[in-house]
């Protein structure tokens, strides 16, 4: 079976998909059953390519990495170029949109108006854009139901760990009453640090040094990124339209050296914990923030830019995932678990 996907956004995330598709071709990967026929890219600075019998994926590669322009794949007979996204999109014979565009996470845009103009032409998307899931999760959702068609955003929460499908599908018949976690990488690596004697100001320099932290490290350290999750886990797994301006929110910033040496004499730790708890009445009460706990916590073990999550389970009690919620490839492949997802799916409705 061929899946024919098109690219709208071709950073570090889609070239990093592009190579697991390269690595499956070449038989270098076991087969998952379908072969993915990458037939478009399109990228706002990068340009745009069309064939709608499929283009090939290490020219692709070469091209944006050589010249950092999809000017420079070679012409063939049938190529388009200049395709806008929404052009794209709509317009390509593609089967899967791979959405991975940089997002405003405040608007969501321009990733929600891809999902839903995409989900409007009867084409699957797959994304790691948290915007259209933390804003616009009902209506795309609805929306991609209505038209019969495939929506995937596990890379959204905690990159290539499976922090989504894990609880809807391995922990199916428990009652989650509360969900805990360490979503943001480059704060807990900035924690840990710290405990190691380095002052606020000395972790954040040396996460920005290594990638982990950007120079405006804003979104990490006053806690929006992992809000955002918090506000996707909200939605998706325990049914609640939460707002992500909506969760209680506050960062690490006024952490200091000498709190964080108070708790270690105390045997304790700081972690920026994203919390969802099912009060009796069953609503749900949301926040983000740093919160002391004990050395013997499980959370308390997890060091450096590592990811962490807890759920709490009425019958198999608390369940722990511990990840990468970061990487190039780790992303990369949260697209690839998403569409042999859709493929599984299709495969079964069709027996």
């Amino acid at each position: 079976m061929t899946m024919k996907v098109a690219f709208i956004g071709f950073g570090g995330v889609g070239q990093a998909l592009a190579e697991i598709f390269l690595k499956q071709q070449k038989g270098e990967k076991p087969s998952f059953g379908f072969e993915p026929e990458v037939v478009a890219v399109s990228d706002i600075m990068k340009g745009s390519v069309y064939h709608p019998d499929g283009l090939n994926i290490k020219q692709l590669l070469s091209a944006v990495r050589d010249s950092g322009s999809l000017a420079a794949y070679p012409d063939k007979g049938g190529l388009i170029r200049g395709w806008d996204s929404m052009e794209t999109i709509k317009n390509t014979n593609a089967d899967m949109i791979v959405e991975v565009t940089f997002t405003d996470v405040k608007t969501g845009q321009p990733a929600i108006d891809h999902c839903r103009t995409a989900f409007e032409h009867k084409k699957s998307v797959v994304t790691t854009n948290k915007g259209p899931v933390a804003l616009a999760y009902d209506e795309l959702s609805q929306l991609a139901e209505k038209n019969g068609v495939f929506w995937g955003f596990e890379g959204t929460v905690m990159s290539g760990t499976p922090a989504l499908r894990l609880p809807v599908m391995t922990l199916a018949g428990n009652e989650i009453t509360e969900i805990k976690g360490i979503l943001n990488g480059t704060t807990n690596y900035m924690i840990t640090e710290m405990e190691k004697g380095k002052t606020y100001k000395e972790a954040l320099e040396k996460a920005q040094s290594l990638g982990y932290a950007e120079a405006d490290p804003t979104s990490d350290v006053e806690g929006y990124d992992a809000r955002y999750k918090t506000a996707i886990l909200a939605n998706y797994l325990m049914g609640e339209k939460i707002a992500s301006e909506d969760i209680y929110c506050r960062g690490i910033n006024d952490l200091t050296l000498e709190m964080v040496k108070e708790a270690l004499d105390k045997k304790q730790k700081w972690r920026l914990l994203s919390r969802l708890t099912k009060r009796e009445d069953g609503s749900i009460e949301a926040s983000v923030q740093p919160e002391l706990i004990d050395g013997n916590d499980p959370l308390a073990g997890v060091n450096g830019p590592t990811n962490a999550i807890v759920y709490e389970c009425d019958l198999s009690g608390p369940i722990m995932l511990t990840g990468a919620g970061a990487g190039l490839i780790e992303t990369g492949y949260s697209l690839f678990i998403d569409i042999i997802h859709y493929h599984r799916q299709s495969a079964l409705t069709k027996l």
